[in-house]
């Protein structure tokens, strides 16, 4: 009797290389390095073809959703490049109304718009599936002549303001999600006109250009090591009038050369089989290189990358009026990643140092700021990444209101795997549980940051930069623009490296003419090798070397950098040179403090130590569940869940909208901490004369409190002592016992309260 697996194929494959020996695995893996290297020419071939039929676009993208188009930049008064899309949700998933919009703007960082939304797992997709409408600002390849950063501030208004009056129920202004440099331009904007922003999430976006710590990040020490924003004039003029934002990308590839060199294109061909739709559909971004005006990126690295003047208040519009981050009314969600070596936690966060003494001084000012940072996650990781989209976007998205009515401060937003062991899990609509926890800046002091002589240094640097500048207009510039034209101008954009990459492997090469038919013949006979094959162990082991070798050779050009740069912009001669006070003590960018605002927080003291008696029952329980909530270590979605229900309580009067509820738990937040003694005292007077409502609104706050599982401690010491309030109120209107002798004991005698 015949066995069928002794003729099967795999069988007479098992015979065949028992029969060639020790040449078996040389030969199987010899033949899958030739079949992977054909299909990884492939995917560079697609790759080359995708790069020239995304540039022949007119508004190319790479959003994943389809869009309406509601407003063209290039018809505005001063026109921009930039436009406004709605975002049509997928068949199947529901909007609802009342919520408040969502307005996504991509970063115009070199490369073109999309990436906030090119996959169902992305900050539009996971906002989408939390019932909120999406909007998304986005822009095209080349910017309008003689655009500027102002112009496209005011147009991103005027773009907020159409998605305003298009929700007109909608309980809560626009959250407006900024990614990477989207995220300062969107602060500026803030800054300017905070009548028109809900919350802001700020992804990735680097604001204070300076901070940073020895050892880390050294793309901060590039424009003093480049000599400044000279070379970025000098690439301007090199394009006629327009900077070609593929230098752009190539700095970041710089800042990881193992990645870029070896990582990227060996994950490819490793995975060949798997990979080439996950590459290709990033590489369709990637690739997608826009312009910048020459007034654009000069603003940009003059500003901010090099004079860092945006955390400071320094930047003034065309009309006088300074950008102070200190004028935003809404809250401030910071997204960040101690794994980001483009925007590290310094860089996202110095800011806070810079404006503020305190986090008493930030809630003076009113303001609310949240960040969270993540520890592994690359800069890209940020928004790109569906793990990250499915965590901390969701819970963002799902718990924009809950934000929205933190009081001022300063918080950390953790996230706590939601289990069946938590308490009241059904108020929780994700997967996980979001808190957020007081901070003070000593918590961002610790993330470590400059010191006196480090701000001397890039102080140093950026006064260079404007000499240099300023040489180079006068003695360079004339030269270089009399000589490049737009036709050359145009040859050398063709001629970068990175768009030469792109186009080498297209159809358009004749050389690549054979490939596509190769390797659809080598998918028909693919034989892979197996994972233990000893060649493609030793392989595996080759890359690792390889990779090691590239990061050592990063590291140490990092290091050479550093030190370069401490070197000659330390030098005591050079900062006397560029006046530098060798004894300034690290004020050198910290924002001026407003006499105005001063008078004006005493004013509003003074008014709110006035009203503590004012109000009714709805004070009374907001007042009390701030008081015992501000026992706890951190707020919760759980209690913001239960929340919603004192909205339900009448009190002879009309639920109040989402603007007008943040501003009453605002109100009765700083009455507490301003006298929180006279604060307490005062609850009996705002109670109703009904024990009914009295007990109604009792039962809701003890909901409250319980909203996160039993109280213990100093909490409920806490829900005991505005309950005796209430029951102060209580006995006020009970009837009043009296007892007096009688013949046989005492007897009651009830009598009405005078």
């Amino acid at each position: 009797m015949v066995n069928p697996r002794s003729e099967s194929p795999g069988n007479n494959k098992s015979s065949d290389a028992a029969s060639l020996g020790p040449l078996a695995a040389a030969i199987e893996y010899a033949t899958d390095a030739f079949q992977r290297g054909i299909l990884f020419l492939d995917v560079m071939r697609e790759r080359g073809n995708a790069f020239r039929e995304h540039a022949a676009e007119t508004a190319p993208h790479v959003l994943d959703f389809d869009v309406e188009l509601i407003l063209d930049g290039r018809t505005l008064a001063r026109p921009v490049n930039y436009v406004l899309a709605r975002i049509l949700p997928p068949d199947g998933m529901s909007i609802e109304p009342a919520f408040r919009p969502f307005v996504i703007v991509d970063p115009r960082a070199g490369h073109g718009p999309g990436i906030g939304g090119f996959k169902a797992d992305s900050e539009i997709g996971v906002a989408l599936q939390a019932g909120h409408p999406c909007y998304f600002v986005g822009f095209l390849p080349e910017p309008m002549p003689g655009q500027t950063i102002e112009d496209i501030a005011r147009a991103e208004a005027v773009f907020l303001e159409k998605v305003i009056s298009l929700h007109p129920k909608a309980e809560g202004k626009p959250c407006v999600v900024g990614n990477c440099q989207a995220g300062w331009a969107i602060m500026m904007l803030a800054a300017l006109r905070p009548e028109l922003f809900g919350p802001i999430i700020i992804a990735g976006s680097p604001l204070s250009y300076w901070a940073g710590v020895r050892g880390k990040y050294p793309m901060r020490y590039s424009g003093g090591l480049l000599g400044g924003s000279w070379l970025t004039a000098l690439t301007s003029d090199l394009g006629c009038g327009k900077f070609d934002g593929a230098w752009l990308v190539q700095n970041f590839e710089n800042q990881n050369p193992a990645n870029t060199l070896w990582t990227k294109p060996y994950t490819l061909y490793s995975k060949i089989d798997t990979e080439g739709p996950r590459y290709l559909g990033f590489e369709r971004w990637w690739g997608g290189h826009v312009n910048l005006n020459a007034e654009e990126i000069q603003f940009i690295v003059d500003e901010l990358f090099i004079d860092n003047n945006l955390s400071s208040g320094k930047i003034q519009t065309t009309d006088g009026t300074s950008i102070d981050f200190r004028s935003i009314r809404s809250p401030i969600v910071v997204f960040c990643s101690q794994g980001d070596n483009i925007t590290p936690p310094q860089q996202a966060l110095g800011w806070i140092l810079d404006l503020y003494s305190d986090t008493d001084e930030i809630r003076n000012y009113g303001q609310t700021i949240v960040y969270t940072i993540h520890d592994t996650i690359g800069h890209l990781g940020i928004f790109v990444s569906s793990g990250v989209a499915r965590k901390e976007h969701a819970e963002f998205s799902s718990n924009i209101d809950f934000i929205d009515m933190l009081p001022p401060g300063l918080y950390e937003a953790k996230f706590e795997q939601k289990t069946s062991s938590v308490s009241n899990p059904d108020l929780v609509s994700g997967d996980w549980i979001m808190q957020c926890e007081p901070r003070t800046l000593e918590d961002i002091r610790a993330l470590g940051g400059n010191d006196a002589a480090d701000e001397r240094r890039f102080a140093t640097a950026s006064r260079v930069s404007q000499t240099n500048l300023a040489l180079y207009r006068t003695f360079a510039q004339p030269i270089v623009q009399t000589f490049i034209k737009p036709q050359v101008a145009g040859w050398l954009q063709q001629l970068h490296p990175l768009r030469v990459q792109y186009e080498a492997f297209a159809d358009a090469n004749p050389f690549m003419a054979p490939v596509a038919g190769l390797a659809e013949e080598v998918r028909e006979h693919r034989k892979p090798a197996a994972a233990d094959n000893p060649f493609v162990v030793m392989q595996e082991k080759m890359s690792e070397q390889i990779v090691a070798g590239l990061e050592a050779w990063r590291e140490a050009t990092e290091a050479f950098s550093e030190r370069a740069f401490m070197a000659v912009y330390g030098s005591p001669t050079l900062q006397a040179a560029m006046g530098i006070d060798p004894e300034s003590n690290g004020s050198l960018r910290k924002a001026g403090k407003s006499p105005l605002h001063k008078l004006l927080l005493e004013t509003r003291i003074a008014e709110l130590k006035a009203r503590m008696t004012e109000g009714g029952l709805r004070e009374a329980i907001v007042r009390s569940a701030i008081y015992v909530g501000m026992s706890h270590a951190s707020f919760d979605e759980r209690g913001f869940e239960l929340v919603r229900r004192i909205r339900a309580v009448t009190d002879d009067t009309e639920r109040l909208p989402l603007p007008a509820f943040k501003a009453l738990i605002r109100e009765q937040y700083f009455m507490l901490v301003l006298d929180e003694e006279a604060a307490l005292a005062a609850i009996p007077s705002l109670l109703p004369a009904r024990a009914e409502e009295r007990r109604k609104g009792l039962a809701i706050l003890r909901q409250l409190a319980g909203a996160r599982g039993d109280l213990t401690g100093k909490a409920a010491k806490r829900l005991d002592h505005v309950v005796a309030l209430f029951n102060t109120k209580e006995k006020e209107h009970e009837p009043q016992v009296t007892r007096i002798p009688a013949r046989n004991g005492f007897r009651e005698h009830r009598a009405k309260a005078s």
